[in-house]
């Protein structure tokens, strides 16, 4: 399926004015004008919308979904990619930790959340969500000096949720990854859980992974996602124009 790219700076409030830039990833289907495509939310990892972040979205938005990733620290820097060294790490880990993650959460029609610091807390619009290696909920830690409750919070989950983890995630050690699991199941969750062996952390990253990133798991991961979405949020194409394709004559 064909895609086209686009971004928008939306105009917010938060922490007085400004905008946040959103990217998007749209599907097209030549001769379907009237289609209607299922919405995806991809809230990326503390570097913001980088070359990973990006080629992932393209890869959802060429199953049929439009996919929307925003610049999440727009309240504090600008909205290009921070880079995978020290520097930026310092700079997105304190964006992260200043802000009340879970309230992004409120009026998404569908998740797909590939961050490695993410809250549960979904909104009943959100129908379907799927979770790499999410960090820092086991520790109550999301945000800065706060005692956050996303974990507290996980039985507000109406949608189906899809949690994935390496058996080798240092970030998320075993007691952790079992106090999600239980905690979900506990609340009446509709969840999966998979802990995949030898996987570390960041393993789906393509690009300066630090030696983590596997094409093989992530591709399997990717199968599970498509099989979650394809269940849950559905493909509207409408009617066929009528019109020949006219195919243009580019290099």
């Amino acid at each position: 399926m064909l895609i086209q790219e686009s971004y928008h700076d939306v105009p917010t409030k938060a922490d007085g004015q400004g905008t946040m830039r959103i990217y998007v990833f749209h599907p097209t289907i030549p001769g379907y004008p009237k289609a209607r495509f299922p919405g995806v939310v991809v809230f990326s990892e503390i570097y913001q919308v980088t070359g990973p972040v990006a080629r992932f979205a393209r890869q959802i938005a060429g199953q049929g979904y439009i996919c929307a990733a925003p610049s999440s620290y727009h309240e504090f820097t600008g909205p290009e990619p921070l880079k995978y060294d020290a520097e930026d790490t310092d700079k997105g880990m304190r964006g992260r930790l200043a802000r009340n993650l879970p309230l992004m959460m409120k009026t998404l029609v569908s998740v797909w959340i590939i961050c490695s610091h993410c809250p549960l807390a979904m909104a009943n619009r959100v129908k379907a969500s799927v979770c790499y290696f999410a960090t820092d909920i086991h520790s109550k830690t999301l945000a800065l000096g706060k005692n956050d409750d996303s974990l507290e919070r996980a039985g507000d989950i109406k949608g189906e949720m899809l949690m994935i983890f390496g058996k080798n995630d240092n970030h998320v050690p075993p007691e952790g990854r079992d106090l999600i699991r239980k905690t979900l199941h506990d609340k009446g969750v509709l969840f999966g859980f998979y802990e995949v062996a030898w996987a570390q952390h960041a393993f789906i990253r393509d690009e300066l992974s630090k030696g983590r990133y596997d094409p093989a798991i992530s591709k399997v991961c990717f199968e599970m996602l498509l099989e979650l979405f394809g269940r849950t949020l559905k493909l509207d194409l409408g009617d066929h124009d009528g019109q020949k394709l006219v195919i243009e004559d580019v290099c």
